[in-house]
Order: structure tokens, then sequence, then C-alpha cells
């Protein structure tokens, strides 16, 4: 654009248009990298991340493992290996709000939220148990390294889930308010259709664990494909003992699932075969 400039014009009035063409290219580049704009009412997450096991439906009272370079089971296009402390279908809550606090923010700027603010966003109690299980869950994610691989990522994308989380001041004081940094390959892993859009109210409502990975994973598909219970129990990173007990407790997510009003109704065959039918309600 530059090459644009009338070489007639005086010395201080080119330098001034060099100086408003070099901030709109910076304003453009800004917008490029962040992530895009949506409403209050829903929430969003990488494809390849909802359909895997990085986010486990697993037992709260279960000890969480520590995982080191490892592969995590994607259903479909996709391969994601991960280094951190194991990750549960809470600390996936604690992450969708954080993107959506994100967005339309330029990649990698700090945000800020107050423990209560983000506390009541998530429906946990206020209370300062609560706040200590939001600064465990994002001390946790602080200390991982996440790449992912499909193929419409040319070369993958690796990533700190939270490069950044400030709690407290160099005298060890509390902060006020919470700074959270997120990753800018974020941006890149949504692409412009990559995505799963959650309803925020219906997720909520829902007990972490199966019924929630459930909820995410069929939000994936628009016109969800059957799914055999063995590869969701694969994709859950469940522990169940046995296949009839974990079958008993999809039954039981899936009646969750047509009690928020996400699916129409859905059925087990006799190959283990789920069946659903979404729910439209709801907007995007």
């Amino acid at each position: 654009m530059e090459e644009n400039i009338p070489e007639w014009l005086p010395e201080s009035i080119k330098e001034r248009t060099k100086s408003a063409i070099k901030g709109i290219n910076e304003r453009e580049q800004q917008i490029q990298m962040q992530l895009p704009i949506w409403n209050d009412a829903t929430r969003r997450i990488p494809n390849e991340i909802v359909r895997s096991a990085l986010f486990k439906a697993k037992n709260r009272n279960t000890k969480r493992e520590y995982l080191k370079d490892a592969d995590v089971v994607v259903i479909g296009d996709g391969q994601i290996k991960y280094t951190g402390e194991e990750l549960r279908q809470n600390d996936e809550i604690v992450w969708l709000e954080l993107i959506h606090l994100a967005r339309g923010v330029p990649a990698g700027q700090v945000i800020e939220f107050t423990p209560y603010s983000f506390c009541k966003a998530v429906k946990w109690p206020i209370n300062n148990g609560s706040y200590t299980r939001l600064r465990e869950c994002l001390t946790r994610m602080q200390a991982t390294s996440l790449s992912v691989y499909s193929k419409r990522l040319q070369e993958g994308i690796s990533l700190s889930m939270i490069p950044q989380f400030s709690w407290k001041n160099e005298s060890g004081t509390p902060l006020s308010r919470y700074k959270v940094n997120i990753a800018p390959q974020l941006v890149s892993l949504f692409g412009d259709t990559y995505f799963t859009q959650i309803e925020w109210e219906q997720r909520l409502m829902l007990s972490p664990g199966i019924a929630t990975w459930l909820h995410g994973y069929f939000a994936s598909h628009r016109s969800p494909f059957p799914v055999k219970i063995e590869t969701v129990y694969s994709g859950s990173g469940s522990t169940s003992k046995d296949m009839k007990s974990f079958k008993r407790q999809v039954k039981t997510a899936l009646e969750s699932l047509v009690e928020v009003g996400f699916i129409k109704e859905f059925s087990i065959d006799d190959s283990s075969l789920i069946h659903v039918t979404r729910n439209y309600k709801y907007s995007g």
C-alpha cells in the first residue's frame, strides 16, 4: 500500500501517511488473529477437542493421572497428544468460559475477571471452595502441552492451554481480578467453521460426566451418526468397570439430554448402536 503514496507529497505528509497505513495494517492483523464473536447463550470449542477424550468423563473421586506426551483418543479425523495432569469435564466447563471471555479480543491478550463473576457464569456456588476449585482448574491447564493434528491443519498446532495465569501479586496478596492468557494458536485451531457450538444453559443443567461429554459430541454433528457404545466408552475416557454398567450410564445420560431439550429421542439397538435425533429448538 505504501507504494501508492505519491512521490510529489511533502516528506512530512508522506511520513504521516505511512504511519496511518501501518496502524491500519496492524489493526487488520489483530482482527484476523482473534476468535470470532458469538452470543452469550452459546460457547464454542474446536471439533477435534470435543470429539476426544482430552476432557475425560471420569468419576470426580478417581485420582487424576499425570500424562506425558500421551495419545488421546479422537473419534474421527485427528490426533491429539497431551502432557499434563489429567483433565475432566469440569475443566472443560472452565475452558469453555475462558474461550468465551477471549472472543473478539486480539489473540494472546490478557483477559481479566473476578472469581465471583466466573463462578456465577458457570453456576458454581459463590464461596471460597468454588474459588479454590477455579484456581485449581486454571493452574492445572496452565501446566499443559497440547498438540493437535488433522487433515485440515497442514502442520498441526501445539500450545499450552493457558500460557499465563495470575491470581496473586509479587507480595503474595490475592488479586481482586484474575489474569489469564489464552494461546494465540487457538485461533487457527478454531478455523472458520471447525468448531462446535454448545448451548450453555443446557450444558450447565447437566451433571459433569458422560452426559456433558455426549452433549458436546452430538453437538459437533448437525445430524449425528449412530455411534457404538464401545466408541463412546473410549472417546469419553471412561473407566467404568464393565460395558454393561457403562451402557446403563449412557442410557441415563441420554435421558438427561432429552430432559434439557437437546435431543428429541434416542434408542440403543441390539448392536449397541446409539441413535439420537437432535432438537433444534435453540438457535446459534
